[in-house]
């Protein structure tokens, strides 16, 4: 009687499906983040030494996450096919679209200007630090995700501008510490009830803090 040979069953394998995030990405996607960077320090979103890191991780990465990751906490500039690929720690928006409940952003700037307007998204929760930099947030066509708004500020050596629509109102109260400098609300809504209501806090050393309502006329 002959031996009958068996072969061993092979095990089975099952194939995850691939995350969007985990997808490669091409030289032309890093080239195109870099180009949006460019536009982030070009508004003031970013100062020449996060440029210059952005740009070494946009350009070393690897994946839709890894770009996309370079990107995340700037409002309103995204990488189409990156965005797909958002970590939920990131929490990134779309073109214009929101931020999760609860979304503290900072915004970081240093011998610089720095400049939001137009129609940016705008967190429940935004802190704002400069040094020796003007600042101006230009809350006119921003779309703004809660009813209160806090805004914290840290200012030193620069004027800070705020702009607000004319059914909004802000509230100055919690600003406990100018120094070298003023203050100033063309609005005479400081206290009043708004829609959105802007909360300020924080400090402003060496520099004036202005609250106006968008110009008027062919000039404004």
């Amino acid at each position: 009687m002959g031996e009958e040979e068996t072969a061993a069953a092979e095990p089975v394998t099952e194939t995850k499906p691939l995350n969007e995030r985990d997808l490669r990405v091409s030289d032309d996607e890093r080239e195109h983040v870099v180009g949006v960077l460019q536009k982030a320090i070009g508004r003031g979103m970013i100062d020449l030494d996060e440029f210059t890191e952005r740009t070494d991780r946009a350009l070393a990465s690897k994946t839709r996450g890894e770009l996309n990751a370079v990107l995340a906490d700037l409002a309103g500039l995204y990488h189409p096919a990156a965005a797909l690929a958002a970590a939920p720690a990131y929490a990134a928006p779309a073109a214009y679209g929101g931020y999760s409940p609860g979304r503290r952003i900072e915004l970081n700037a240093k011998y610089s200007s720095l400049h939001r307007g137009g129609p940016w998204v705008v967190p429940s929760e935004l802190v704002v630090r400069n040094k020796y930099g003007s600042t101006k947030l230009d809350f006119t066509e921003a779309q703004v995700q809660s009813p209160v708004v806090h805004i914290e500020l840290d200012a030193k050596w620069g004027s800070v501008e705020i702009i607000i629509p004319e059914h909004a109102a802000v509230d100055l109260n919690a600003i406990g510490d100018v120094k070298f400098g003023s203050m100033e609300d063309k609005t005479r809504s400081n206290g009043r009830m708004g829609n959105p209501r802007y909360v300020l806090s924080g400090r402003v050393h060496g520099g004036s803090l202005l609250v106006r309502h968008p110009r008027r006329g062919l000039f404004g």
